[in-house]
């Protein structure tokens, strides 16, 4: 089973406008959809399109809108009772794909609530071959959480692999403390990479999408030394990198034009632990990661593709090392 833990889950609200986005002016929108999101959900959400067992663990008050959008999905979720409303992230999206994003800083974890979250991953870790930790953290969760966390549900599970994908102040603090976390699998994006290593994470990007993953790989590297055993870094168009301790390979994606990147991380990081969780080897892992991405892309909104939508035949996997 892939248990997914989100700690700010979302209702992911997407409005997409039929021209260009006019600061200051009135638009009306072509559509609005919402779905129940964040960054762990996706992750479940792709696994159960895929005929894949898992579990959604989230922090939500009883009868949430969040929870009545998640039913409609039919994945299997626990929640952790809590009493402050799910916070509502806007996408705008604009027909060339470029996206805009405006994210709820969600509610604020109490020490109980905290606790609950941490005995119920406990428990349910022991039937699980991964977890995936993902996501920001609200207000009121500890800054070290993820972690913490780590360390937790190996504890209660010591086979279990452990993934972890976050950014800003939670990946600062897990930096922290890699060695003690000792992660399965980190998944930065090119500018989450510079700011774990210090380096320009935009100049990163951009050296992939003109074919040098040099940069990329040296940065990984630091962190596979410190405690990740892989670090998948997501590129975008250039597509993706995977760095472990015997190599590093770098996988571009099919053509495709591009609606909403909403979700595209997400659906990446579950499209590579599905591969690894079924047995197959670290570059068959890397093209679906890809390739999930990529169908991820070229969907509207915050839309989890399923498995009719990938295109892993077009997949171009390389040695870099």
């Amino acid at each position: 089973m892939i248990l997914t833990f989100t700690a700010n889950p979302s209702i992911d609200c997407t409005m997409t406008l039929p021209s260009e986005l006019q600061r200051g002016a009135v638009h009306r929108l072509q559509s609005v959809t919402r779905v129940a999101g964040g960054k762990g959900i996706n992750v479940s959400v792709a696994a159960h399109r895929a005929g894949r067992p898992t579990l959604a663990v989230f922090p939500a008050p009883h009868n949430d809108a969040f929870i009545r959008l998640l039913l409609s999905t039919s994945v299997a979720y626990k929640f952790v009772s809590s009493e402050e409303t799910i916070r509502t992230n806007v996408t705008i999206t604009e027909p060339d794909g470029t996206t805009t994003k405006l994210n709820g800083p969600g509610p604020h974890m109490t020490a109980d609530i905290v606790a609950a979250c941490e005995n119920t991953l406990k428990e349910e870790a022991h039937a699980a071959s991964w977890i995936v930790l993902a996501g920001s953290l609200p207000p009121g969760a500890p800054r070290n959480w993820y972690a913490r966390l780590a360390q937790l549900v190996r504890e209660a599970n010591p086979d279990i692999k452990v993934a972890i994908d976050t950014s800003d102040a939670p990946l600062k603090a897990l930096l922290e403390e890699l060695e003690q976390a000792r992660p399965s699998l980190i998944k930065p994006n090119g500018e989450e990479l510079g700011q774990a290593v210090g380096v320009d994470g935009a100049e990163l990007e951009r050296q992939a999408e003109q074919g040098d993953f040099s940069g990329v790989v040296k940065a990984a590297q630091i962190l596979g030394r410190r405690g990740a055993e892989n670090v998948l870094v997501t590129l975008g168009a250039a597509g993706a990198v995977l760095v472990r301790s015997e190599g590093a390979w770098a996988a571009t994606p099919p053509p495709i034009t591009a609606v909403s990147t909403v979700g595209a991380g997400d659906s990446s990081l579950a499209g590579f632990v599905m591969a690894l969780s079924a047995g197959g080897r670290v570059e068959e892992a890397l093209a679906q990661a890809v390739a999930y991405g990529s169908a991820a892309a070229s969907l509207p909104g915050t839309t989890i593709p399923s498995p009719e939508d990938i295109q892993l035949s077009n997949v171009t996997v390389s040695s870099l090392i």
